[in-house]
């Protein structure tokens, strides 16, 4: 069975601690005791540790070993045109479970009206989903989570490849991401409804590239975690490749 991982603050004389829900739940849940190993990281390097102390809101841990970083895929970015609030959860959890490096959240002509202020409210509890996916499937940095942002300044603002899914159509996907190597890589997902004329040619203008996923109409989030599973696999297949 793999061992639980926990993100910590740092790491000080080969000590690091844990406070808050984390040490609640090691010691009220899970009985941790003393001599008990775990998977402790700092967003830089990962170690082996073993708890030295243990109180309700406090487990602290000594290093024991190093242990080595995983393959970096290029970074990608996701963003996401603002929509119902329980499918952004849905979306930041899988999303940090597949990879995504950064989520960018864009205020569209389509989403809901208000949804850009309310979400500034909810990005701290949208950053705890992405804390503890990425404990459970233990990566070695935790995503970044961006402010909701008007969509002339998100589209400005992406980095490298830049991606546009588009339900109106363009090239498939796999193809758009052969031989990007190394390549930073940007996903702009619509909101409900989809994307405006006005936009999408905003979009173009700014070196967006439409890309599809196939001819059936897909939910916001199940695009984006289709789009992030297809370029994790291409940077995968392409790395193997390089390997041979």
């Amino acid at each position: 069975m793999a061992r639980r991982r926990f993100f910590v603050p740092g790491f000080h004389h080969q000590r690091a601690e844990l406070s808050g829900d984390d040490a609640h739940h090691l010691t009220r849940v899970l009985r941790v005791e003393r001599g008990q190993r775990y998977e402790v990281c700092d967003g830089e390097s990962a170690w082996l540790a073993a708890v030295v102390e243990a109180h309700k809101a406090r487990v602290v841990f000594s290093l024991e070993e190093r242990l080595p970083p995983k393959p970096e895929p290029p970074p990608l970015a996701l963003y996401a045109a603002l929509f119902k609030f329980d499918h952004i959860e849905w979306l930041v959890e899988k999303g940090t479970e597949l990879g995504v490096e950064a989520f960018h959240f864009v205020a569209a002509e389509r989403s809901e009206k208000g949804l850009d202020r309310a979400a500034g409210k909810r990005i701290e509890r949208w950053r705890k989903i992405a804390l503890e996916a990425a404990q459970q499937c233990r990566r070695d940095r935790l995503p970044l989570l961006h402010e909701p942002v008007r969509l002339r300044e998100a589209a400005a603002s992406a980095q490298g490849l830049k991606l546009l899914l588009d339900e109106s159509g363009g090239q498939p996907l796999l193809r758009a991401l052969e031989g990007r190597g190394a390549q930073c890589v940007s996903l702009m997902i619509g909101p409900e409804g989809g994307w405006t004329g006005p936009e999408r040619a905003l979009l173009q203008d700014a070196g967006w590239q439409s890309v599809t996923l196939g001819n059936l109409i897909l939910r916001a989030e199940t695009a984006a975690l289709a789009a992030a599973a297809v370029a994790q696999s291409a940077w995968l297949a392409a790395d193997r490749a390089g390997e041979d």
